[in-house]
């Protein structure tokens, strides 16, 4: 190996490599500065800390107590720079300016329009990583029917990612049949509750006079990019992965978490509860539930965007390369190399 430096992502490969670089540093008279990027939020195994690393890149308060708890790593050596994300959110997040300003709602009414949504429709963008799993197609269902109820007039952008099954379901799907069904099941279940009373009694409509959302669902493939539908998005529903809460935070977008990988994601739920912008709901009828509700109330929407937004760092993976190529320089002038 003939590396003027190292940078490491791995939550697992960090002391084999870092002893190594050593090793091969001493063999060469060189020094070669290693590095780590954590890239998580709320967690990361033990072994992402080492504390022989040169600098170490994280993205929130909690990994700099991991770092200094775990692997004793120096305050001067760890570098708070946020979870580094694909160029395009820096350049949306830019263009954008504040969510909330006029700029903002002014520059996301006109990307709607350049996806092909409707303006005066509120959206929310449903996830569930790159392969569309999860239960998308439940969660996609109480979304429609809990803002069809309640009045609200809006898209629901899936991205079902490879799976092609979940997109022409989403596309083929009789709205009015589902609606239909729920309202049944919503009036056996409360048939079932009466003569479970004792109380036998014909259950009639009952009138509303709520008026009945609009909505619009549109199931997307892969998704290249998502920058974009993450500026005409209002909300965010997805599980705790850390790039996509970072990826949302930088457009400060509010989150609804509805599942996490046990350990490993755990964290990342908190990142979003404390700061927030968002919450958490396992069941999909609580989840629609709390949608609806957000949706409805605008001034809550932009709170929670502005605090998203505190949370985003949209130029970290800039910010890191810039402070590697400065560290690296200094080395290598010390070294009169």
């Amino acid at each position: 190996m003939d590396a003027d430096i190292v940078v490491s992502v791995h939550p697992t490969m960090n002391y084999l490599p870092e002893k190594v670089v050593r090793q091969i540093s001493k063999e060469k008279g060189k020094k070669i500065p290693f590095f780590t990027v954590v890239t998580d939020f709320g967690s990361g195994h033990c072994t992402w800390f080492q504390p022989n690393v040169d600098k170490m890149y994280i993205a929130s308060e909690r990994i700099k107590k991991l770092a200094k708890k775990r692997g004793w790593i120096k305050d001067h050596k760890v570098v708070m720079t946020g979870l580094p994300i694909r160029e395009d959110f820096a350049i949306q997040a830019e263009k954008m300016g504040g969510r909330t300003s006029e700029n903002g709602k002014l520059y996301r009414s006109e990307m709607k329009e350049k996806l092909g949504l409707k303006k005066e429709q509120k959206m929310v963008l449903v996830m569930g990583g790159g392969e569309g799993v999860g239960s998308l197609a439940k969660i996609t269902r109480k979304i429609y029917l809990e803002l069809r109820a309640k009045g609200v007039d809006a898209t629901i952008c899936v991205v079902c990612g490879r799976n092609e099954k979940l997109k022409h379901d989403l596309e083929t799907m009789d709205w009015d049949a589902v609606v239909q069904y729920d309202n049944a099941k919503r009036k056996r279940k409360e048939q079932k509750k009466r003569l479970a009373l004792f109380k036998p009694k014909k259950i009639a409509e009952s009138p509303s006079n709520q008026r009945e959302g609009k909505i619009d669902v549109i199931g997307l493939g892969f998704v290249s990019n998502m920058a974009e539908y993450m500026v005409a998005a209002d909300v965010l529903v997805s599980k705790a992965g850390p790039g996509t809460i970072a990826e949302s935070a930088a457009v400060g977008l509010p989150v609804m978490i509805t599942s996490f990988l046990p350990g490993q994601e755990a964290g990342n739920v908190d990142i979003v509860l404390d700061g927030g912008f968002g919450a958490f709901q396992q069941k999909p009828r609580k989840c629609a539930e709390t949608l609806a509700s957000w949706l409805t109330d605008e001034r809550l929407l932009d709170d929670m965007a502005e605090k998203s937004a505190l949370v985003g760092h949209p130029h970290a993976a800039a910010d890191i390369v810039k402070d590697i190529g400065k560290t690296t320089e200094e080395y290598l002038r010390d070294q009169n190399i």
